[in-house]
């Protein structure tokens, strides 16, 4: 018969996973919004979302990866919502 082989799962600290939600509320809510002040029209970019989303994807304790993208997606919304982030004018 075929042994059966324990893999061994990296125990992630309680403060690294608090530190990473952190993170990832901070960077997800940060946006680039272009704004065109002669046409007030602005363009908002979720930067913050596909940069947390490169975090996520090569995160070295792969447990949590489904509550990382959905702390990334509310924190993506509360910066639309807030402001948050770094605006661009074009001026002409």
């Amino acid at each position: 018969m075929a042994k059966k082989t324990k893999r061994k799962q990296a125990i992630e600290p309680d403060s690294t996973f608090l530190l990473k939600m952190v993170l990832y509320l901070i960077v997800g809510a940060q946006w680039v919004r272009i704004v065109n002040p002669s046409l007030t029209k602005e363009i908002p970019l979720p930067v913050g979302l596909v940069l947390g989303l490169l975090f996520a994807m090569h995160d070295h304790f792969r447990l949590d990866r489904k509550i990382e993208y959905a702390l990334l997606l509310v924190a993506m919304l509360i910066g639309f919502w807030s402001q948050a982030g770094v605006y661009i004018t074009i001026l002409k």
